[in-house]
Parts: C-alpha cells; sequence; structure tokens
C-alpha cells in the first residue's frame, strides 16, 4: 500500500475519531461533585446536598427527559437549584423543562432566571410556579431542616444586570450560612464582598470548547480566555462554582467539555 493510500486511510479512521469523539463530548453527560466548607454550619445541614442544573437550552435527553431523570435520580440529594437558560432565544418550547422539572417535583425546587428565559419576557415564569418552583428574583427564602436553618437568595440575571444583590440580602440580620443561586458568575466580586458562603452560577457553558491546560477558548461576556469558565473559584470564605451547564448556544458543539449535572456537597468547617 502506498503512502498516499495511508495518509487516506489514517484521514478518514482520524474524521471518524473525531466526529464520535465529538458526539459523545455533546450527548455523554457527566456528573461533577463538590464537597464546600462552611462556617456555622448547623448539624441539621452537615451533608445536606444541591443539584445544580443549568443552560438546558431547551435540549433534550431521551423521551420527557428520561435520560436525564434516570441519572440524577440515581443520586442522593435534598434540593434543587436551576440557574437559568432552561429555554432558548431560537427554540422557546418550554416542553423540555417542565419534563425535567415534573420529574424533580419530589425535592424543593428554586429557580432563577438567565438572559434566554428574558429573550422571551420570562413567560415560563407562571407555568413553572404551578409546578411548585419557587423562583427567586432578588429575593431569599429560609430554608428549615430540623431545628436549624440556612438562607437560600437568589438574583436576577447579572448577564443583564438585572441583579440586586442588596435587595436580595435585605433584613438578613443574622450569621446563618448563605447560599447563592444566580445566572452568570459576574455576581462573584459583589457577592465576596457580602461574605456569602457559596454561589451557583452557570451561563458560560465552561466555554463549550475548552483546550487542555488553557480552558475556555472564549464565554459570553468576558471574550477569549476569560477568568471565570468553570469550576470552583474561591475568595476569602466564599466559593462559586460555576457549572459547565446541559446545552449549548450557538453552536451545537461541546469539546474536551461534557454536558453535567452538579452536585454540591455542604460540611462543616470546624
Amino acid at each position: 500500500m502506498d503512502s498516499k493510500n495511508i495518509s487516506r486511510r489514517a484521514f478518514i479512521l482520524g474524521g471518524i475519531g473525531l466526529i464520535a469523539y465529538l458526539y459523545y463530548d455533546l450527548h455523554s453527560i457527566a456528573i461533577k461533585r463538590y464537597t464546600i466548607a462552611i462556617n456555622n454550619l448547623p448539624k441539621d445541614f452537615e451533608g445536606f446536598t444541591i443539584l445544580h442544573l443549568t443552560d438546558l437550552h431547551a435540549k433534550e435527553y431521551g423521551d420527557k427527559q428520561d435520560k436525564l431523570l434516570n441519572l440524577i435520580n440515581r443520586q442522593s440529594f435534598d434540593m434543587v437549584a436551576i440557574t437559568g437558560d432552561f429555554i432558548d432565544k431560537n427554540n422557546p418550547d418550554v416542553e423540555p423543562t417542565l419534563s425535567l422539572v415534573e420529574g424533580l417535583s419530589s425535592k424543593p425546587i428554586f429557580f432563577v432566571p438567565g438572559n434566554h428565559e428574558w429573550w422571551h419576557d420570562f413567560r415560563i415564569k407562571p407555568v413553572l410556579e404551578d409546578y411548585g418552583v419557587k423562583i427567586l428574583e432578588n429575593k431569599k427564602l429560609k430554608y428549615s431542616k430540623g431545628d436549624s436553618y440556612i438562607w437560600i437568595i437568589g438574583v436576577d440575571d447579572p448577564y443583564l444586570r438585572k441583579d440586586n444583590l442588596d435587595e436580595a440580602l435585605d433584613g438578613i440580620a443574622d450569621s446563618q450560612p448563605r447560599v447563592l443561586i444566580a445566572h452568570a458568575p459576574n455576581i462573584f466580586p459583589s457577592a465576596s464582598m457580602s461574605n456569602i458562603e457559596l454561589i451557583l452560577v452557570g451561563h458560560t457553558h465552561g466555554g463549550q470548547v475548552r483546550l487542555p491546560i488553557v480552558g475556555a477558548v472564549v464565554a459570553p461576556g468576558q471574550g477569549l480566555f476569560p477568568k471565570y469558565d468553570y469550576g470552583q473559584f474561591t475568595s476569602g470564605s466564599t466559593n462559586m462554582i460555576i457549572n459547565g451547564g446541559l446545552g449549548e448556544s450557538v453552536l451545537p458543539i461541546r469539546f474536551y467539555n461534557r454536558p453535567e449535572i452538579v452536585l454540591v456537597k455542604l460540611v462543616s468547617s470546624v
């Protein structure tokens, strides 16, 4: 076999391998786990686990999200935090979201909107509320367990500058732990100044295309090689987790960056 035929075969096999890898990255859901130490965490909340979902962009994982729900329901968690962009400006279909929410309805669900919800004037809001989802637009809620509680705080989309953290925090005068859910990571500086213990965000999709060592190539609102792209970031006593999300925006592609669900376990720092 001459070198030209060998080169052609290598090119074809390489192309098939790349397509298979891209398909795997696009459709195989990863589970990412974090353990976050919290100051003054009440004993009733030791091991309390939050399922964090973000950026579905109306993507479907099987009939009525059965593939995604089967994976989720094999996990152990106490509440669900959903941080926006569950519909898409180019696909406002609410059914993928509602199928997922219906399958999670046995747990408390908290939702904050992303920029894509606002592309459609957050029309999905009343439907979510009908399913018992608690929507936190610059609001807070005292989450009780046993004789103790923590604060669940939500802000409207920071990417569109609809967030008002001061309003959300207004009236909190105690030192109980605070968990903030928001769509985009640009809330991090103000939240860390307010000494919020944990922030859960999405929006970046982890860049969708990531390179080994380098990380994300681009992220919305941050441009090339963004600072806040994916994973855990810490400032003082504040930890922010950026979830890479379940769906895609602009182009249906992921590289070195699978869709994911995130489980965050709270433990005492003492």
